[in-house]
């Protein structure tokens, strides 16, 4: 194959096929099964997934918790509306934090920043990081988990930005899985998302196993490719944990000849990362920026489920270098027609 460039990605999308809203319950989203085989689509719901899985499969999944990383402040003096988006902490102790602001060209180093109706947090900017990128440090008396609890409490669920809707009360839910566990994403796995506690219980039941992984995702999900020649790509770093209980689990499936599903993009970056010479999984600490575009080799995974994902992006390449770009684009073409629902809140794709 040669190599891939940026404009290979590329396809009209619909603006009413982006979904606004999840599907009512979680795993009735609809389920577009692409057979890599024999290259047949299938089209069904959700929780028919079941169907193409057996006793000792297993499902690796990303237990990565969303916090409410967008926040709303006002400038001293002038009282100006500004967004804060909480990227990550880097000091517990001094409370330093990563952040975006918009508007960007208002806020300099020194300014404060206050948040909450009595102006009860207050945060000052002591750094430039990028364009729109601060460090804050906030300025807080009280224990650690009093400051997070206030931060949760002021901060809500940071939809994506294409999502032009108000957060809802809902959005608190549907927009983290049921077995999110370790905070630290500002996005969801979105894969995930279709998965209920109701389908999660009947896996067990047919004897299929899950392994977590931990993948904080981060904003570099929605960056755009901004390079023809995708080798000049680099990827945000993201925080990985996979330990030795999850090695255990999918070392033993494929050693057994069972299949290996990754639930989502973010699972699959994260096994990639960190696989031995002998083609297994080994446990991993760290931070990956690993960027999978074709040609690649997969090491771990035997079948991945996907959401449908944006024309251009990393994303849909790693897709693309998992399904093969051909019959990527085929259902895909089928997606729009069908009109499947894309993005974070829409339809899943089960690649086998």
């Amino acid at each position: 194959m040669n190599k891939m460039k940026l404009s290979q990605f590329n396809f009209d999308l619909p603006e009413e096929l982006i979904a606004e809203y999840p599907s009512e319950n979680r795993d009735e989203a609809r389920l577009m099964v692409v057979h890599r085989d024999t290259g047949k689509i299938e089209h069904k719901l959700f929780k028919d997934l079941i169907d193409y899985v057996d006793e000792g499969d297993v499902m690796i999944r990303n237990n990565t918790k969303v916090f409410p990383a967008r926040m709303y402040g006002n400038k001293e003096k002038t009282g100006a509306k500004i967004e804060v988006f909480l990227l990550r902490e880097l000091n517990r102790e001094s409370l330093l934090w990563d952040v975006l602001v918009d508007p960007a060209r208002k806020i300099r180093i020194g300014n404060k920043l206050y948040f909450g109706e009595d102006d009860s947090l207050v945060a000052e900017v002591i750094d430039n990081t990028t364009s729109r990128g601060r460090t804050l440090r906030f300025l807080f008396d009280g224990p650690y988990e009093e400051f997070k609890k206030t931060i949760t409490e002021l901060g809500e669920t940071p939809l994506p930005k294409y999502i032009k809707r108000d957060v809802e009360k809902t959005d608190e839910d549907r927009y983290q899985t049921v077995y999110a566990s370790v905070e630290g994403a500002v996005a969801a796995p979105t894969a995930g998302l279709h998965f209920s506690k109701q389908l999660l219980k009947r896996l067990e039941l047919k004897g299929i196993d899950f392994a977590e992984v931990t993948l904080h995702v981060g904003l570099g999900t929605f960056r755009p490719v901004e390079v023809e020649d995708l080798t000049k790509h680099k990827m945000d770093s993201e925080q990985v944990i996979i330990d030795d209980k999850c090695v255990e689990i999918v070392n033993s499936a494929k050693q057994n000849k069972n299949k290996v599903f990754a639930i989502g993009t973010t699972s699959m970056r994260a096994i990639e990362s960190s696989v031995s010479t002998d083609g297994l999984l080994k446990p991993f600490d760290g931070w990956t920026n690993k960027f999978i575009f074709p040609p690649y080799e997969f090491s771990i995974a035997d079948a991945l489920i996907t959401n449908f994902h944006t024309p251009l992006s990393t994303l849909l390449m790693m897709i693309s270098a998992f399904c093969g770009h051909e019959l990527m684009f085929k259902a895909y073409d089928e997606a729009v027609k069908e009109k499947y629902k894309f993005y974070s809140y829409g339809d899943a794709m089960l690649i086998l």
